[in-house]
């Protein structure tokens, strides 16, 4: 199969772009899209094989819940029976962007979707070019990120072909990613709304919206083998580089002296910008120390650098756990598959 390549501005998309994509996606195919998180590979959610295909190209488990995508919050009630207070609050305050909201699933949502859950998370973009083709194809969509299943998140179309040419029907280029980490997942079947995933609508914002908001354990642990995730994100190594990942906590004089004291053959630490000079092996930076969106934008892209670099060992600086933060050190604590050193 060949990779249809199709280009857009990402601010004014083009109509007969997102004519096209629409169109493939109608007839089950797999296009991936931008959106304003990372690039998501998109298929007819209201469509069992055009569903399953996603898992085959990505090499994803079929335990692994999607999302689907709509183009407008009225398009909620037609894939949901219940729209809870609370995640009508939510609706309001943050859609169009990147929350994605658990909610009870509808009958004409594929069963693949929700991989035997009786929930799906709910998302509407805030990207123009994902708007525009969702409502070019009239159609929900479903869509996880379009990278091989473990792999560094793509937040730009080469990061999209270096995974999936080749597999996947099209891809829709406009340009990077502005969040640069998947959604904010919030599940509101626990009595307590619950963070099922950090990303770009931070525990404050929802707490402004809602009053209490818990974080699930799974956020920073390991979720159990034996338990269903009730998200993309949870259960599964991810995000992860060619290179074993270790995250260093602590002031950048303890990194400098720690990672100093171990073998450097092929070793590479991952740093905030304007630390290189003073850690002496080489370094990828992801973003600024004091700066979680930059360390958002940047992270996904510093992996896969370390990949062309032939790096095989990493030691991370740690983000901070707060707030953005707390997006950040999730998906690099997946990547690292829990390996800190404190």
């Amino acid at each position: 199969m060949q990779t249809l390549q199709l280009k857009t501005n990402p601010t004014c998309p083009d109509t007969e772009v997102c004519e096209r994509a629409g169109a493939l996606l109608r007839k089950g195919k797999l296009v991936a899209i931008p959106t304003e998180t990372v690039y998501g590979l998109a298929a007819n959610a209201l469509d069992e094989a055009a569903v399953h295909s996603i898992f085959v190209a990505k090499g994803r488990p079929q335990d692994n819940p999607l999302i689907v995508h709509l183009p407008s919050p009225d398009w909620l009630p037609h894939y949901t029976p219940k729209i809870p207070e609370a995640a009508q609050k939510l609706v309001d305050a943050f859609w169009p962007g990147p929350l994605t909201i658990v909610l009870e699933k509808g009958g004409k949502i594929a069963s693949a979707v929700s991989a035997g859950l009786p929930t799906v998370g709910f998302r509407c973009p805030s990207h123009p070019v994902a708007s525009a083709i969702i409502q070019a194809a009239g159609i929900p969509l479903a869509a996880p990120s379009a990278n091989r299943s473990g792999r560094p998140s793509p937040t730009e179309a080469a990061h999209v072909l270096l995974d999936l040419d080749g597999q996947i029907d099209a891809i829709v280029d406009a340009g990077p990613c502005s969040v640069g980490v998947e959604s904010t997942v919030v599940s509101l079947h626990h009595g307590i709304p619950h963070i099922l995933r950090p990303g770009g609508i931070t525990p404050d914002q929802l707490r402004g919206v809602l009053g209490a908001v818990e974080v699930d354990p799974a956020v920073l642990q390991g979720l159990a083998k034996d338990a269903k995730a009730a998200s993309p994100g949870m259960k599964y190594k991810h995000y992860a580089p060619k290179a074993n990942v270790t995250i260093i906590k602590g002031s950048l004089d303890t990194f400098i002296q720690y990672v100093r004291s171990q073998p450097q053959n092929e070793t590479y630490a991952l740093c905030f910008e304007g630390e290189q000079q003073k850690i002496g092996l080489p370094c990828v930076t992801y973003g600024t120390a004091n700066d979680p969106a930059s360390q958002a934008r940047e992270l996904f892209g510093a992996l896969r650098t370390l990949d062309k670099k032939g790096a095989q060992t990493v030691f991370a600086r740690s983000p901070s756990e707060d707030e953005m933060g707390l997006a950040v050190y999730n998906r690099l604590l997946r990547a690292a598959g829990f390996s800190v050193i404190s």
